[in-house]
């Protein structure tokens, strides 16, 4: 498995997804053996019917990656197709964002201040959110190279960026800007448990924190600001501009509320 997790290394994918790939075949050859055509279909009927799409997907790709990896001379898994919602579902709002944000620093905790300005002022991924060091700060952005070669800048606002040059002040340029033990960065898992502790420790429901959710808020206040959606599509590192529209689609809670206020007679 060790050679399997340093092939999707060298493939550039996320330290998570890396994690997730790996469980998905212990769990595909604790399964399936030996690996045949039949046994891999009756593998992804399992998967369809405990899981949800969504992980059923996610572990369908890791048994590609793999089926590619070993060289299969044989078929690859079609993926499940997913009903998108017409609304989303446990997005943090700006009120939660705020009640955090300004809980984190009445009490100090200048790293996870941070954390959580930097995925909701920068709209980037957790994966990216790792890389930020005091030299992009100093600089005022970061650059990021895709799986396809394809250059994206992310844009660090000016307050953020005075705010976090005085919290890094007489740092070394190099340096992490989020570093966990023996100062490497810390892990998107241990940013995902530390957001969950935060959402508990300020009476925040902890089904609309994670780090992802920060990105749809990044996405929503800066429509809400300029309607260049072709901009935040390029901003967000999105491929389609229909990906970008996913991430502006009202939550439940809103739905409800417009038509409410639209229909009051």
């Amino acid at each position: 498995m060790k050679a399997f997790a340093q092939y999707l290394q060298e493939k550039g994918y996320a330290e998570n997804t890396i994690s997730s790939y790996t469980f998905a075949i212990d769990q595909l050859t604790n399964r399936a053996q030996p690996l045949t055509n039949q046994s891999l279909l009756a593998h992804k009927e399992w998967l369809v019917s405990s899981f949800a799409p969504k992980t059923a997907n996610n572990r369908i790709g890791a048994i590609n990656a793999y089926l590619d990896f070993i060289a299969f001379d044989g078929i690859r898994l079609k993926g499940v197709r997913i009903q998108q919602k017409p609304f989303l579902d446990n997005v943090i709002s700006n009120e939660q964002y705020f009640q955090m944000r300004d809980g984190l620093k009445h009490d100090g905790d200048w790293f996870w201040y941070f954390i959580v300005r930097f995925l909701v002022c920068t709209g980037a991924r957790v994966g990216e959110l790792r890389q930020f060091r005091v030299c992009h700060v100093n600089a005022g952005y970061m650059d990021i190279i895709s799986k396809g070669q394809k250059l994206r800048r992310i844009w660090i606002p000016q307050t953020l960026q005075r705010e976090c040059a005085a919290w890094k002040d007489g740092a070394v340029s190099s340096d992490l800007l989020f570093s966990g033990k023996s100062n490497k960065a810390i892990t998107s898992r241990g940013i995902s448990l530390g957001l969950k502790r935060i959402a508990l420790r300020y009476g925040i429901d902890q089904d609309v924190v994670y780090p992802h959710s920060f990105r749809h808020l990044f996405a929503k206040n800066f429509i809400a600001n300029n309607p260049d959606i072709a901009l935040l599509a390029d901003l967000m590192g999105h491929e389609s501009i229909e990906t970008t529209r996913i991430y502006l689609r009202r939550t439940a809670d809103e739905q409800r509320a417009a038509v409410d206020k639209a229909i009051d007679w």
